[in-house]
C-alpha cells in the first residue's frame, strides 16, 4: 500500500482540510506514514497568514524535501507558488486552499493508489 507523510500548519479550517484529504485517502486505502523517510510521497498544508507563518511554510517543506524529497504542497501560502519554487524548485505539486481533489490528484500521481 502506498504511504503519505502529512504536516498540517495553521488555523482550524487548515486542519479540517487536511482531516479531508486524509479521509479521502485512507478511503482509497493509503496509509499515514509515522515519518517523512518511511513516506511515498509527503503533503505539507501550508499558512500562508502571516511572515511568520509563510516561513514556517518555508522551513516544513524544506525539512520535508530534505526527508523525503517527494512533497506536495497545499493550503493558503500555496497561492504563493513562485514564491515556493524559489526556494523548492523540486516540489511534486503547489495547490491553494480548499483544493481537495488537486491534492488527491497530485497524490495519486506521485504514488498511484494499488488497483
Amino acid at each position: 500500500m502506498p504511504t503519505v507523510g502529512f504536516v498540517s500548519l495553521g488555523c482550524p479550517k487548515a486542519l479540517v482540510d487536511s482531516e479531508r484529504i486524509l479521509t479521502k485517502l485512507r478511503a482509497e486505502g493509503y496509509r499515514v506514514a509515522p515519518d517523512y523517510a518511511g513516506a511515498d510521497v509527503v503533503v505539507v498544508n501550508t499558512c500562508g497568514f502571516l511572515d511568520s507563518a509563510k516561513q514556517e511554510s518555508l522551513d516544513a517543506i524544506g525539512e520535508a524535501m530534505a526527508e523525503n524529497g517527494r512533497v506536495i504542497v497545499t493550503g493558503c501560502f500555496g497561492v504563493e507558488e513562485g514564491r515556493i519554487r524559489e526556494a523548492h524548485p523540486g516540489v511534486l505539486a503547489i495547490t491553494g486552499p480548499h483544493q481537495y481533489e488537486q491534492v488527491v490528484e497530485a497524490v495519486h500521481a506521485a504514488a498511484p493508489p494499488e488497483a
